[in-house]
């Protein structure tokens, strides 16, 4: 057995029967199917609650090429690249788009699996091509945005798990560029602000709220922001008059799931070394000596909660992995 505790952010201890690194597009066609197999990236969104009865595939094929069009930017990544530092390389050689998505971690080929998003900016519209492995059919596939079938941390990807390895992501990135400063957090910039300048306060404004997972170990955010319909927030508006929510279609908003455990005075809570993040409720975190059990119960009083004074059922946005693959709360 193979010690996973180094692989995954969350940082619980547990073992897989065997790790094998995928380099290159070679390596993914002989992914061993007949078995138990999870993909692995960083490991930042996935947290496995107990031993691995299978084979644990690190993502690490490198490489990126830019090619410049007419109107855009064609990038073409490997899917072991490390997100954030994608970003950082764009915005800096003057290529604007991705900055309010700086400093999300994990690797390229697994943001089109949670369409990853931040600040009103998701992937799904940078998205040209996604490369992947049809561990079913046995060959490559490539799919093109709409195929890809995004939505609120959703994707084709993530609907059926395992199916598909995603080995390269192809992006585009509008020379027709307009910031996005819609969030609360980016209203104080100028509307005139550059990427680099949009990116850097999205990076302090992160690290002021987010714990860093090398110093206390935690998979980001453990909930969705949950979606309702127009109706059901007026309701919460009549109890609630400051709940905090964002549009998403004239008759659905996206509720701050922080803010409702926040006001349910749960930010610091702690359940035997799983704990509420103090600054950010949305994020629980390995306070030292955390188990699945301790995990799931905290997480489990949490939704309860939130069901109990909200009426709106948080789901989790992790990844949990029990011994074979996947498993619910």
């Amino acid at each position: 057995m193979v010690d996973l505790s180094s692989l995954h952010t969350f940082r619980l201890p547990a073992k897989a029967r065997c790790v094998a690194q995928l380099n290159a597009l070679a390596d993914f066609e002989q992914i061993d199917t007949t078995s138990p197999y999870w993909i692995l990236g960083r490991g930042s969104n996935s947290i496995f609650v107990s031993d691995y009865q299978g084979t644990v595939y690190l993502v690490r094929n490198r490489g990126v090429q830019i090619e410049e069009q007419s109107e855009a930017y064609k990038i073409t990544v490997a899917a072991g690249e490390d997100w954030h530092e994608l970003v950082l390389r764009t915005v800096t050689e003057g290529m604007p788009g991705l900055e309010n998505l700086a400093l999300i971690p994990g690797t390229v080929g697994a943001a089109p699996v949670q369409n990853i998003g931040a600040y009103g900016v998701e992937l799904s519209r940078f998205i040209g091509k996604v490369l992947a492995w049809d561990t079913q059919q046995h060959c490559w596939q490539t799919f093109d945005s709409d195929a890809c079938c995004f939505g609120y941390r959703d994707s084709v990807f993530k609907q059926q798990v395992g199916r598909w390895v995603i080995a390269q992501v192809e992006l585009y990135l509008t020379k027709a560029w307009h910031p996005t400063l819609s969030y609360a957090d980016l209203k104080g910039l100028a509307a005139d602000s550059d990427a680099a300048t949009i990116m850097d306060e999205v990076i302090r404004v992160r690290r002021t709220k987010l714990p860093d997972p090398e110093r206390q170990p935690n998979a980001g955010s453990f909930f969705k922001n949950p979606v309702v319909s127009t109706a059901q927030l007026h309701k919460l508006q009549q109890q609630y008059p400051d709940i905090v929510y964002y549009p998403v279609t004239t008759t659905q908003v996206k509720l701050a799931a922080g803010w409702m455990i926040d006001q349910l005075g749960l930010k610091g809570y702690e359940c035997n070394g799983a704990q509420v993040n103090p600054r950010q409720a949305l994020v629980l975190m390995n306070s030292g000596g955390a188990t699945s059990a301790s995990l799931k119960a905290l997480a489990t009083k949490v939704m309860a909660s939130v069901e109990s004074a909200f009426k709106v059922n948080l789901e989790p946005e992790v990844r949990l992995v029990g011994e074979q693959g996947l498993v619910e709360l």
